[in-house]
Formats: structure tokens, sequence, C-alpha cells
């Protein structure tokens, strides 16, 4: 049985957690699965970053 590899992360929006993600993996969009754990919610009067928006890429194999 193969063990993914996959990685967590957080941002202010999912495409910045989606971005840091590859970033860390080294790379790009067509060679990764993308699951959206959880989206971004405002703060108190829309203030941005009360809970950040979490990701999980896993890499395709084969790719």
């Amino acid at each position: 049985m193969k063990k993914s590899k996959y990685v967590e992360s957080e941002g202010k929006t999912v495409e910045e957690a989606i971005e840091k993600a590859l970033t860390k993996l080294k790379l790009n969009r067509s060679q990764v699965k993308i699951e959206s754990l959880s989206e971004e919610k405002k703060g108190l009067f829309g203030m941005p970053g009360a809970k950040p928006a979490k990701v999980r890429i896993s890499v395709i194999e084969g790719k």
C-alpha cells in the first residue's frame, strides 16, 4: 500500500492556502488534487482572518 503525500495549508483565503501548499510542494495545479477543508470566516465587522481557510493538497501519483 502506497503512502499518499499531501500537505495541509491555511491562508486568509482558499486561493492563498492553495498557493502556499503548491509552493511548499514545488508543484503546479495539474500535478495535485485540491480539497477544501474549510472556507475562511470573516471577523467582527467584516474583518478578514477570524478563521483561516484550510485546504489539503494531495500529489497525483505518476505526474
